[in-house]
């Protein structure tokens, strides 16, 4: 285990680099902070519980400043959250029933699709620009299945559901993005939240870790949600989305080597 101050200050950077990128991407800062406690030993209840702490924290600041900023649609929001809640508190109650190397193995893989889908966002974007659609019966189906699973993905792995959330806006009901990644940071502070709560009722957070991350990642989605209104991401993308695919190669690569 790496000295106490070392610790702290690996700790604070990580929360504000993930705090920043999930800010401004609408994804999570999860994604960045659950490889790093990983690779630190922890196990897998505790890395998903203490991220989604920071996830929180991340989400609630973005919420805050796209507020000020009036991005967010309240309605589908609250909407993708009460189908997101039933599904965090699922996740929380699985992830105690999964093992460090089966925890390696399936967030390897769900990062290399994220960072896919964060490749090539702009042209699935360009391809279904039609305009925005109306929530018909079968896209309000499609809306609340979606959020109920990314509940389950974001109190199980600790990564928040923006990673689905975002798409969902995007493609379903042709949303902008603009206003997709602000709404995503309203669900996601509803769902995380109970999905934390119910970590911490199994006692699964190290609150230590949790709250380190949280103070950088409360900082950086801060910066991230001021930087998205003129940030042109093309290259942060490519770069963050070819990140995700080489780390979560590298657990997978873990995984395998476990074996």
């Amino acid at each position: 285990m790496f000295e106490l101050i070392p610790t702290l200050i690996l700790l604070v950077v990580i929360g504000l680099g993930a705090g920043t990128l999930g800010s401004m991407l609408g994804v999570g800062g999860g994604i960045i902070m659950v490889p790093a406690l990983t690779f630190l030993g922890i196990s897998p209840s505790q890395t998903a519980s203490t991220s989604l702490i920071a996830v929180t924290s991340t989400s609630m600041s973005s919420t805050v400043e796209y507020s000020r900023q009036k991005r967010i649609d309240y309605r589908l929001g609250i909407l993708m959250a009460a189908s997101a809640v039933p599904g965090a508190v699922v996740g929380a109650l699985l992830s105690a029933n999964i093992t460090l190397e089966q925890f390696r193995l399936y967030f390897g893989l769900l990062l290399i699709l994220v960072g896919i889908y964060i490749l090539y966002k702009n042209s699935i974007l360009r391809e279904r620009r039609e305009g925005l659609r109306a929530l018909n019966a079968y896209r309000l189906l499609g809306i609340t299945s979606a959020s109920f699973v990314a509940g389950v993905i974001s109190s199980l792995f600790g990564v928040g559901g923006g990673t689905i959330f975002v798409p969902l806006m995007l493609l379903v009901l042709g949303m902008g993005m603009h206003r997709a990644a602000a709404t995503s940071q309203l669900t996601l502070v509803i769902a995380s939240a109970a999905g934390v709560a119910t970590h911490i009722v199994l006692g699964h957070p190290d609150y230590y870790y949790a709250i380190v991350l949280s103070a950088g990642a409360f900082a950086g989605a801060q910066v991230g949600a001021r930087l998205s209104k003129t940030a042109k991401d093309a290259l942060l993308q490519r770069a963050l989305g070819g990140v995700l695919i080489a780390v979560g190669g590298k657990m997978i690569f873990d995984w395998l080597s476990s074996r």
